[in-house]
Protein backbone atom coordinates (compact mmCIF):
# COMPACT_ATOMS: atom_id res chain seq x y z
CA UNK A 1 0.00 0.00 0.00
CA UNK A 2 1.23 3.37 -0.58
CA UNK A 3 1.94 6.43 1.70
CA UNK A 4 -1.54 7.49 1.36
CA UNK A 5 -1.37 10.17 3.89
CA UNK A 6 1.16 12.16 1.50
CA UNK A 7 -0.99 11.64 -1.31
CA UNK A 8 -3.23 14.93 -3.08
CA UNK A 9 -6.14 14.86 -1.13
CA UNK A 10 -8.19 14.84 -4.20
CA UNK A 11 -6.16 11.96 -5.84
CA UNK A 12 -8.30 9.03 -6.81
CA UNK A 13 -5.96 6.86 -5.16
CA UNK A 14 -7.30 7.78 -2.01
CA UNK A 15 -11.05 8.38 -2.67
CA UNK A 16 -11.35 5.50 -4.07
CA UNK A 17 -8.94 2.93 -2.27
CA UNK A 18 -10.50 0.02 -0.62
CA UNK A 19 -12.54 -0.29 2.67
CA UNK A 20 -9.59 -2.67 3.82
CA UNK A 21 -6.72 -0.24 2.90
CA UNK A 22 -8.27 2.92 4.19
CA UNK A 23 -9.40 1.20 7.39
CA UNK A 24 -5.29 0.21 7.77
CA UNK A 25 -4.42 3.91 6.78
CA UNK A 26 -6.95 5.29 9.33
CA UNK A 27 -6.02 2.89 12.49
CA UNK A 28 -2.15 3.62 11.60
CA UNK A 29 -2.70 7.54 11.36
CA UNK A 30 -4.95 7.16 14.70
CA UNK A 31 -2.07 5.41 16.65
CA UNK A 32 0.35 7.97 15.53
CA UNK A 33 -1.84 10.89 15.77
CA UNK A 34 -2.79 9.12 19.65
CA UNK A 35 0.78 8.92 20.85
CA UNK A 36 1.88 11.95 19.83
CA UNK A 37 -1.41 13.86 21.28
CA UNK A 38 -0.70 12.44 24.94
CA UNK A 39 2.97 13.24 24.62
CA UNK A 40 2.22 16.83 23.83
CA UNK A 41 -1.22 17.71 24.59
CA UNK A 42 -2.09 18.19 28.35
CA UNK A 43 -6.09 18.24 27.51
CA UNK A 44 -5.67 15.10 25.94
CA UNK A 45 -3.47 13.84 28.49
CA UNK A 46 -5.78 14.41 31.29
CA UNK A 47 -8.90 13.09 29.43
CA UNK A 48 -6.96 10.05 28.88
CA UNK A 49 -6.08 9.99 32.49
CA UNK A 50 -8.83 10.34 33.78
CA UNK A 51 -10.91 7.55 32.01
CA UNK A 52 -8.07 5.63 32.65
CA UNK A 53 -6.42 5.05 29.46
CA UNK A 54 -3.48 4.99 27.74
CA UNK A 55 -1.95 5.75 24.27
CA UNK A 56 -1.49 1.87 23.79
CA UNK A 57 -5.55 1.23 24.48
CA UNK A 58 -6.34 3.22 21.72
CA UNK A 59 -5.22 0.79 18.63
CA UNK A 60 -8.11 0.99 16.01
CA UNK A 61 -10.85 3.29 15.21
CA UNK A 62 -13.49 0.72 17.41
CA UNK A 63 -11.61 1.49 20.64
CA UNK A 64 -12.08 5.38 19.91
CA UNK A 65 -15.57 4.04 21.95
CA UNK A 66 -13.36 4.20 25.65
CA UNK A 67 -12.55 8.10 25.20
CA UNK A 68 -14.74 10.42 26.33
CA UNK A 69 -16.63 12.96 24.01
CA UNK A 70 -15.45 16.42 24.09
CA UNK A 71 -18.01 18.90 23.12
CA UNK A 72 -17.82 22.49 21.87
CA UNK A 73 -19.00 23.88 24.62
CA UNK A 74 -16.92 22.28 27.08
CA UNK A 75 -13.95 23.05 24.67
CA UNK A 76 -14.81 27.06 25.02
CA UNK A 77 -14.73 26.74 29.34
CA UNK A 78 -11.01 25.04 28.95
CA UNK A 79 -10.01 27.50 26.52
CA UNK A 80 -10.82 30.39 29.58
CA UNK A 81 -9.87 28.24 31.97
CA UNK A 82 -6.24 27.69 29.95
CA UNK A 83 -6.14 30.44 26.94
CA UNK A 84 -6.13 30.23 24.04
CA UNK A 85 -6.25 26.25 23.54
CA UNK A 86 -7.47 24.77 26.51
CA UNK A 87 -4.14 22.19 25.79
CA UNK A 88 -5.18 20.99 22.52
CA UNK A 89 -2.23 22.16 21.09
CA UNK A 90 0.35 19.88 20.19
CA UNK A 91 3.11 21.48 18.70
CA UNK A 92 5.31 24.90 19.59
CA UNK A 93 2.54 27.93 18.98
CA UNK A 94 5.79 29.36 16.32
CA UNK A 95 4.87 27.07 14.02
CA UNK A 96 1.33 27.53 13.57
CA UNK A 97 0.50 29.10 10.51
CA UNK A 98 -2.37 31.23 11.19
CA UNK A 99 -5.02 32.17 14.48
CA UNK A 100 -8.54 32.35 13.95
CA UNK A 101 -11.26 33.45 16.75
CA UNK A 102 -14.61 31.56 15.97
CA UNK A 103 -17.91 32.15 17.19
CA UNK A 104 -17.81 30.97 21.15
CA UNK A 105 -15.41 32.57 21.14
CA UNK A 106 -13.08 29.84 20.45
CA UNK A 107 -9.28 29.84 19.45
CA UNK A 108 -8.93 27.76 16.36
CA UNK A 109 -5.14 27.39 15.16
CA UNK A 110 -4.16 26.29 11.81
CA UNK A 111 -1.47 24.15 11.26
CA UNK A 112 2.04 25.05 8.65
CA UNK A 113 0.82 21.59 6.69
CA UNK A 114 -0.72 22.33 2.37
CA UNK A 115 -4.60 22.36 2.86
CA UNK A 116 -4.88 21.77 6.06
CA UNK A 117 -8.30 21.97 6.42
CA UNK A 118 -8.82 19.59 3.31
CA UNK A 119 -11.41 21.40 1.44
CA UNK A 120 -9.73 20.49 -1.91
CA UNK A 121 -11.24 17.09 -2.00
CA UNK A 122 -14.42 18.56 -1.91
CA UNK A 123 -14.11 21.56 -4.48
CA UNK A 124 -12.79 19.02 -6.36
CA UNK A 125 -15.51 16.59 -6.39
CA UNK A 126 -17.98 19.69 -6.62
CA UNK A 127 -15.92 20.60 -10.43
CA UNK A 128 -13.54 23.15 -9.93
CA UNK A 129 -10.43 22.86 -11.90
CA UNK A 130 -7.25 24.30 -12.61
CA UNK A 131 -7.42 27.94 -14.01
CA UNK A 132 -11.02 28.59 -12.77
CA UNK A 133 -11.38 32.17 -11.31
CA UNK A 134 -13.87 31.91 -7.71
CA UNK A 135 -15.10 33.93 -5.66
CA UNK A 136 -14.90 33.50 -2.23
CA UNK A 137 -17.50 35.08 -0.43
CA UNK A 138 -16.86 34.34 3.16
CA UNK A 139 -15.40 36.30 5.64
CA UNK A 140 -11.77 36.60 5.32
CA UNK A 141 -11.90 38.31 9.03
CA UNK A 142 -11.20 36.63 12.18
CA UNK A 143 -13.09 33.53 11.31
CA UNK A 144 -11.21 30.72 9.31
CA UNK A 145 -14.03 30.32 6.59
CA UNK A 146 -12.05 32.77 3.65
CA UNK A 147 -8.74 31.23 4.30
CA UNK A 148 -10.23 27.42 4.54
CA UNK A 149 -11.71 27.96 1.07
CA UNK A 150 -8.80 29.81 -0.63
CA UNK A 151 -5.93 27.41 0.31
CA UNK A 152 -7.72 24.65 -1.20
CA UNK A 153 -8.38 26.29 -4.16
CA UNK A 154 -5.09 27.24 -4.16
CA UNK A 155 -3.93 23.19 -4.28
CA UNK A 156 -6.44 23.08 -7.44
CA UNK A 157 -5.07 25.80 -9.29
CA UNK A 158 -7.66 28.37 -9.31
CA UNK A 159 -7.56 31.39 -9.22
CA UNK A 160 -9.13 33.33 -6.32
CA UNK A 161 -11.07 36.76 -6.03
CA UNK A 162 -11.58 37.12 -1.98
CA UNK A 163 -14.53 39.08 -1.71
CA UNK A 164 -15.77 38.19 1.31
CA UNK A 165 -19.04 39.07 2.21
CA UNK A 166 -21.55 41.87 1.85
CA UNK A 167 -21.41 44.77 -1.00
CA UNK A 168 -24.04 42.56 -3.30
CA UNK A 169 -23.85 45.73 -6.33
CA UNK A 170 -20.04 45.92 -5.90
CA UNK A 171 -19.71 41.69 -5.97
CA UNK A 172 -22.32 41.29 -9.26
CA UNK A 173 -19.72 43.79 -11.18
CA UNK A 174 -16.58 41.83 -9.94
CA UNK A 175 -18.06 38.37 -11.16
CA UNK A 176 -19.03 40.08 -14.59
CA UNK A 177 -15.78 41.81 -15.16
CA UNK A 178 -13.55 39.02 -14.01
CA UNK A 179 -15.31 36.44 -15.84
CA UNK A 180 -15.93 34.52 -12.63
CA UNK A 181 -16.20 30.69 -13.59
CA UNK A 182 -16.63 29.79 -9.78
CA UNK A 183 -18.36 30.76 -6.54
CA UNK A 184 -17.57 29.50 -2.69
CA UNK A 185 -19.76 30.99 0.20
CA UNK A 186 -23.28 30.16 1.57
CA UNK A 187 -26.65 29.65 -0.95
CA UNK A 188 -28.62 32.51 0.08
CA UNK A 189 -26.07 34.90 -0.56
CA UNK A 190 -25.35 33.62 -4.60
CA UNK A 191 -29.28 33.97 -5.12
CA UNK A 192 -29.20 37.14 -3.57
CA UNK A 193 -26.08 38.28 -6.17
CA UNK A 194 -28.09 36.21 -9.19
CA UNK A 195 -31.25 38.33 -8.40
CA UNK A 196 -29.18 41.48 -8.18
CA UNK A 197 -27.61 40.71 -11.44
CA UNK A 198 -30.53 40.14 -13.17
CA UNK A 199 -32.22 43.55 -11.83
CA UNK A 200 -29.64 44.94 -13.43
CA UNK A 201 -30.24 43.76 -16.66
CA UNK A 202 -27.58 40.89 -17.23
CA UNK A 203 -28.75 37.64 -18.98
CA UNK A 204 -26.94 35.24 -16.67
CA UNK A 205 -25.73 32.53 -19.13
CA UNK A 206 -24.31 34.86 -21.50
CA UNK A 207 -23.08 37.73 -19.53
CA UNK A 208 -21.65 35.71 -16.85
CA UNK A 209 -19.33 33.19 -16.59
CA UNK A 210 -20.03 31.68 -13.78
CA UNK A 211 -21.40 27.56 -13.90
CA UNK A 212 -20.16 25.52 -10.28
CA UNK A 213 -20.66 26.49 -7.04
CA UNK A 214 -19.62 25.08 -3.67
CA UNK A 215 -22.43 25.92 -1.13
CA UNK A 216 -22.42 25.35 3.07
CA UNK A 217 -23.20 26.91 6.05
CA UNK A 218 -27.03 26.69 5.79
CA UNK A 219 -29.24 24.27 4.37
CA UNK A 220 -29.47 23.76 0.62
CA UNK A 221 -32.75 22.71 -0.71
CA UNK A 222 -33.76 20.85 -3.87
CA UNK A 223 -35.48 24.53 -4.94
CA UNK A 224 -32.91 26.14 -4.49
CA UNK A 225 -30.37 23.83 -6.54
CA UNK A 226 -33.08 23.70 -9.40
CA UNK A 227 -32.85 27.82 -9.71
CA UNK A 228 -28.94 27.63 -10.13
CA UNK A 229 -29.49 24.65 -12.60
CA UNK A 230 -32.44 26.09 -14.79
CA UNK A 231 -29.12 29.44 -15.04
CA UNK A 232 -26.55 27.02 -15.77
CA UNK A 233 -24.91 26.94 -12.55
CA UNK A 234 -23.67 23.19 -10.98
CA UNK A 235 -23.72 23.72 -7.36
CA UNK A 236 -23.09 20.78 -4.62
CA UNK A 237 -22.59 21.30 -0.33
CA UNK A 238 -20.12 20.37 2.00
CA UNK A 239 -20.15 20.06 5.49
CA UNK A 240 -17.65 21.19 8.26
CA UNK A 241 -16.85 23.41 11.02
CA UNK A 242 -14.31 25.94 11.88
CA UNK A 243 -12.79 23.43 14.49
CA UNK A 244 -12.35 20.73 12.33
CA UNK A 245 -12.51 21.78 8.24
CA UNK A 246 -13.93 19.39 6.19
CA UNK A 247 -16.44 16.37 7.58
CA UNK A 248 -18.67 15.68 4.28
CA UNK A 249 -18.89 16.79 0.71
CA UNK A 250 -21.26 15.88 -2.23
CA UNK A 251 -20.30 14.66 -5.74
CA UNK A 252 -22.09 14.12 -8.98
CA UNK A 253 -24.59 11.82 -7.69
CA UNK A 254 -25.64 14.36 -5.08
CA UNK A 255 -26.92 11.26 -2.55
CA UNK A 256 -25.04 12.16 0.43
CA UNK A 257 -21.89 13.74 2.01
CA UNK A 258 -18.99 11.60 1.19
CA UNK A 259 -16.94 11.73 4.37
CA UNK A 260 -13.06 12.46 4.12
CA UNK A 261 -10.73 9.66 4.46
CA UNK A 262 -8.01 11.54 6.17
CA UNK A 263 -10.68 12.32 9.19
CA UNK A 264 -12.40 9.69 11.81
CA UNK A 265 -16.34 10.75 11.79
CA UNK A 266 -18.38 8.95 14.00
CA UNK A 267 -22.14 8.82 14.55
CA UNK A 268 -22.62 8.71 18.18
CA UNK A 269 -25.29 8.39 21.07
CA UNK A 270 -25.69 12.09 22.51
CA UNK A 271 -25.89 10.91 26.05
CA UNK A 272 -23.48 8.41 26.14
CA UNK A 273 -21.21 8.52 23.23
CA UNK A 274 -21.45 5.39 22.37
CA UNK A 275 -20.97 5.11 18.43
CA UNK A 276 -23.87 3.81 16.00
CA UNK A 277 -24.77 2.01 13.32
CA UNK A 278 -25.50 3.28 9.54
CA UNK A 279 -28.89 4.55 9.59
CA UNK A 280 -29.41 5.76 13.39
CA UNK A 281 -29.26 9.56 13.93
CA UNK A 282 -26.64 10.76 16.52
CA UNK A 283 -24.17 13.21 17.01
CA UNK A 284 -21.42 13.84 14.81
CA UNK A 285 -18.10 13.34 16.35
CA UNK A 286 -14.75 13.94 14.89
CA UNK A 287 -11.06 12.61 15.58
CA UNK A 288 -9.00 14.41 13.70
CA UNK A 289 -5.82 12.60 12.06
CA UNK A 290 -3.53 15.66 12.67
CA UNK A 291 -0.92 16.18 15.09
CA UNK A 292 -0.95 20.04 15.08
CA UNK A 293 -4.68 20.34 17.33
CA UNK A 294 -5.20 16.32 18.11
CA UNK A 295 -9.12 16.99 18.73
CA UNK A 296 -10.05 13.54 19.62
CA UNK A 297 -13.35 12.38 19.86
CA UNK A 298 -14.70 16.11 19.58
CA UNK A 299 -18.53 16.55 19.52
CA UNK A 300 -19.80 19.01 16.58
CA UNK A 301 -23.37 18.91 18.67
CA UNK A 302 -24.80 18.47 14.81
CA UNK A 303 -27.12 15.62 14.44
CA UNK A 304 -26.95 12.95 11.54
CA UNK A 305 -26.90 9.64 10.30
CA UNK A 306 -24.72 7.91 7.27
CA UNK A 307 -24.70 5.00 5.08
CA UNK A 308 -21.95 2.36 4.02
CA UNK A 309 -23.89 1.81 0.66
CA UNK A 310 -21.30 2.37 -2.46
CA UNK A 311 -21.64 4.96 -4.44
CA UNK A 312 -21.71 5.15 -8.17
CA UNK A 313 -19.24 7.42 -7.93
CA UNK A 314 -16.49 5.24 -7.48
CA UNK A 315 -15.24 6.76 -3.91
CA UNK A 316 -15.69 4.48 -1.29
CA UNK A 317 -15.95 6.64 1.92
CA UNK A 318 -18.97 6.48 4.02
CA UNK A 319 -21.47 8.92 3.40
CA UNK A 320 -23.45 11.69 5.66
CA UNK A 321 -27.00 11.53 5.19
CA UNK A 322 -27.89 15.52 5.67
CA UNK A 323 -28.15 17.40 8.71
CA UNK A 324 -30.93 16.71 11.43
CA UNK A 325 -30.31 19.20 13.96
CA UNK A 326 -28.49 20.04 17.08
CA UNK A 327 -27.62 18.56 20.35
CA UNK A 328 -26.39 21.65 21.93
CA UNK A 329 -27.51 25.03 22.78
CA UNK A 330 -25.93 27.05 19.71
CA UNK A 331 -27.98 27.45 16.53
CA UNK A 332 -26.57 27.63 13.25
CA UNK A 333 -27.54 31.52 11.17
CA UNK A 334 -26.25 32.76 7.96
CA UNK A 335 -23.39 30.45 8.64
CA UNK A 336 -22.54 31.42 12.17
CA UNK A 337 -23.15 30.07 15.52
CA UNK A 338 -25.14 32.07 18.08
CA UNK A 339 -25.45 31.06 21.32
CA UNK A 340 -27.63 32.18 24.30
CA UNK A 341 -24.89 33.47 26.54
CA UNK A 342 -23.87 35.50 23.40
CA UNK A 343 -27.62 37.27 23.39
CA UNK A 344 -27.54 37.23 27.60
CA UNK A 345 -24.11 39.21 26.55
CA UNK A 346 -26.06 41.95 24.02
CA UNK A 347 -29.23 42.34 26.35
CA UNK A 348 -27.30 43.00 29.69
CA UNK A 349 -26.11 46.24 28.20
CA UNK A 350 -29.56 47.36 28.15
CA UNK A 351 -31.44 47.07 31.72
CA UNK A 352 -34.44 48.53 30.37
CA UNK A 353 -35.03 45.25 28.51
CA UNK A 354 -37.68 42.87 31.04
CA UNK A 355 -37.43 39.48 28.97
CA UNK A 356 -36.31 38.46 25.81
CA UNK A 357 -36.32 35.91 23.20
CA UNK A 358 -34.06 35.23 19.99
CA UNK A 359 -36.40 33.79 17.24
CA UNK A 360 -34.80 32.55 14.35
CA UNK A 361 -36.78 31.61 10.94
CA UNK A 362 -35.95 31.21 7.00
CA UNK A 363 -37.74 32.82 4.29
CA UNK A 364 -37.06 32.71 0.45
CA UNK A 365 -34.18 30.78 1.36
CA UNK A 366 -32.51 33.21 3.77
CA UNK A 367 -32.21 32.96 7.84
CA UNK A 368 -33.60 35.38 9.75
CA UNK A 369 -33.02 36.72 13.57
CA UNK A 370 -34.95 38.78 15.32
CA UNK A 371 -35.18 39.86 19.14
CA UNK A 372 -38.21 39.72 20.64
CA UNK A 373 -38.51 42.06 23.80
CA UNK A 374 -40.10 43.01 26.36
CA UNK A 375 -39.21 46.62 28.09
CA UNK A 376 -40.30 48.68 30.91
CA UNK A 377 -43.17 50.79 30.74
CA UNK A 378 -41.12 54.17 31.85
CA UNK A 379 -38.93 53.42 28.12
CA UNK A 380 -39.42 56.54 25.95
CA UNK A 381 -37.04 56.85 22.78
CA UNK A 382 -38.04 53.27 21.56
CA UNK A 383 -36.56 53.45 18.41
CA UNK A 384 -33.30 54.34 19.75
CA UNK A 385 -33.14 51.47 22.26
CA UNK A 386 -33.42 49.11 18.81
CA UNK A 387 -30.95 51.04 16.80
CA UNK A 388 -28.65 50.69 20.06
CA UNK A 389 -29.52 46.72 19.86
CA UNK A 390 -28.40 46.14 16.55
CA UNK A 391 -25.87 47.76 16.92
CA UNK A 392 -24.83 45.50 20.28
CA UNK A 393 -26.00 42.59 18.35
CA UNK A 394 -23.85 42.95 15.25
CA UNK A 395 -20.44 43.39 17.57
CA UNK A 396 -21.11 40.48 19.84
CA UNK A 397 -22.96 38.40 17.25
CA UNK A 398 -21.18 39.08 14.16
CA UNK A 399 -24.96 39.17 12.39
CA UNK A 400 -27.60 41.76 11.45
CA UNK A 401 -30.63 41.09 13.29
CA UNK A 402 -34.03 42.58 13.08
CA UNK A 403 -35.52 44.09 16.62
CA UNK A 404 -39.35 43.22 17.93
CA UNK A 405 -41.20 44.99 20.48
CA UNK A 406 -43.83 43.16 22.17
CA UNK A 407 -46.60 43.73 24.75
CA UNK A 408 -45.81 42.40 28.42
CA UNK A 409 -46.35 38.85 28.89
CA UNK A 410 -46.18 37.96 25.15
CA UNK A 411 -43.01 35.92 25.70
CA UNK A 412 -43.92 33.00 27.95
CA UNK A 413 -41.56 32.39 31.32
CA UNK A 414 -39.08 29.83 30.94
CA UNK A 415 -39.01 29.98 27.21
CA UNK A 416 -35.94 28.96 25.31
CA UNK A 417 -33.69 31.69 24.62
CA UNK A 418 -33.24 31.49 21.10
CA UNK A 419 -36.27 29.57 19.36
CA UNK A 420 -35.65 28.01 16.23
CA UNK A 421 -38.64 28.17 14.03
CA UNK A 422 -37.16 26.71 11.11
CA UNK A 423 -38.14 23.49 9.26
Amino acid sequence: MTNLHKTSYFDEALETMSAQDAARYRNERLREVVAHAYAHAPAVRAKFDAAGLKPQDVQTVADLAKVPVTRKDELRELQRAEPPFGGFLAVARQQLKRIFMSPGPIYDPQGDKRDYWRWAQALYAAGFREGDIVQNTFSYHLTPAGLMFDEGLRVLGCVVVPTGVGNTELQVQIMHDLGVTGYVGTPSFLMTLLEKAEERGYDLQRDLALRVAFVTAEPFPQSLRQAFAQRGITARQGYGTADVGALGYECAEEAGLHIPHDVIVQIADPITGEPLGPGQVGEIVVTLLEETYPLIRFGTGDLSSYTEESCPCGRTSNRLLGLVGRVGDGVKVRGMFVYPHQADQVVARFPEIARYQVIVTRKAHRDQMTFRLEVEETVEDREKLERDLRDAIREVMKLRAEVEIVPPGTIPEGAKKIEDQRT
